[in-house]
């Protein structure tokens, strides 16, 4: 069977550096960070005292305030995405046949702060159930993907990857496979997370994953850098239309690239850590590879995990030493994480907007706040620290990883 060709024809970003695709685009070149002390709470107990918040984003302006209601924030970012990507694509939504468009979404929490908030009001009272109506709804994640169907009217397959930070490179390469074997026409996908809450936080310190550099939040995230000392947690959404290059091609498309192939690997070591030399991240990138049909000296850039944790960072960076060769020093290596913080779940579809974005522009976005050099990595690769840098990208991959082992790995290229 012949695979057929997919596309990417519409782009929505809602991210803490911008509230639009081109917003977000500017601020990634110019090496803008988005860390700043927590609005949402009060966290003068807490250990870490900042995040990667959504700047001057009002949900009114986009849904109607009763439908705006009855959805958790990782929902209402969903929609808000996914209607810049779709009206990014210029889809005649009375034109598409919808029984061939899916959404395929992915989310690696959901309604963390619905769940915390009505188990909060139960704590509260004097034990009588008083939940409300919207509590399941609104918490579970796959209705992210259902409310944006409901709102377009699209029939084809509709669910949600959870892969924790990996769930939205999941959902594309998903959405790849359902278009390439001739399943639907168009797929919206990308993710979706809203986790900045007393939960999210409280639980990720815990654990020691978050930066606790609270004198400085803007300079927390720093990638590859000896002093980094965690991630920094974010929130927004990403999405992408995909679309079948003959099917886009009918209607007179914008194309910005071709995703032409995607990877899948497991760990299988720790539930938290990677594994120190980066075997399924190896793994990975060569499964992706092998199912785009590209050899190592065919990549340009990868924009990498790289949360700035300091065995993550070190274990991915092996491990493209290791798939790529000689010709790792050659690629354009990157983490918008220093500028976006992380974003979970979300954290797959905003990474690909930004190498699709790197493809279209001829610029690839730095990896910001890099001060220190460490030691245990190599030297030679190109991390585009602290500054962009021009660069021809015909092939750019993305990686993304979450906890439980989960790798995923989705790449594209400049359309012939």
């Amino acid at each position: 069977m012949e695979l057929k060709r997919v596309v990417v024809t519409g782009l929505g970003a809602l991210t803490p550096i911008g509230n639009t695709k081109d917003e977000y685009w500017e601020a990634l070149i110019s090496g803008k960070s988005g860390a700043a002390p927590i609005t949402y709470y009060d966290t003068e107990k807490f250990k870490t005292k900042f995040a990667c918040e959504l700047k001057n984003f009002n949900v009114t302006d986009f849904l109607d305030r009763k439908e705006a209601r009855k959805m958790d924030k990782f929902a209402q970012y969903a929609m808000v995405a996914a209607d810049e990507a779709i009206e990014d694509a210029k889809l005649n939504l009375d034109q598409v046949d919808k029984l061939r468009v899916g959404v395929i979404w992915g989310a690696g929490i959901g309604g963390l702060e619905t769940f915390q908030q009505e188990v909060l009001n139960f704590a509260a009272g004097d034990g009588t159930p008083r939940f409300n109506p919207f509590f399941i709804p609104k918490m579970i994640a796959d209705i992210a993907p259902g409310n944006i169907s409901i709102k377009h009217g699209f029939m084809g397959p509709n669910y949600t990857t959870v892969s924790a930070c990996a769930s939205s490179a999941n959902a594309m390469f998903d959405a790849l496979n359902s278009i390439r074997l001739g399943h639907t026409d168009v797929v919206v996908t990308g993710g979706s997370e809203a986790a900045v809450t007393i939960a999210g936080m409280g639980g990720f310190n815990a654990m020691h994953a978050l930066s606790t550099r609270n004198e400085s939040p803007e300079t927390a995230s720093r990638p590859f850098d000896a002093t980094r000392d965690g991630f920094v947690l974010g929130e927004g959404a990403g999405a992408l239309v995909l679309e079948e290059y003959e099917h886009a091609k009918a209607r007179g498309a914008k194309i910005y690239a071709e995703c032409i192939g995607g990877g899948l690997s497991s760990d299988a070591h720790h539930m938290t850590a990677p594994h120190p030399e980066g075997i399924g991240v190896i793994a990975v990138m060569k499964n992706c590879l092998d199912n785009a049909g590209l050899k190592p000296e065919d990549v340009d850039h990868i924009n990498t995990h790289g949360t700035s944790t300091p065995l993550g960072d070190v274990a991915e960076l092996k491990a493209i030493s290791e798939v790529f060769g000689s010709h790792a020093k050659n690629i354009n290596i990157n983490s918008t994480k220093s500028m976006t913080g992380h974003l979970l779940g979300a954290a797959g579809a905003i990474e690909a907007i930004s190498v699709i974005l790197a493809m279209e522009h001829g610029i690839v976005p730095p990896t910001i706040n890099h001060t220190t050099v460490d030691e245990n990595i190599d030297p030679e690769l190109n991390l585009t620290l602290n500054k962009a840098q021009k660069r021809d990208v015909k092939v750019a991959m993305s990686n993304t990883f979450g906890f439980g082992g989960h790798n995923a790995c989705v790449v594209f290229k400049k359309i012939d």
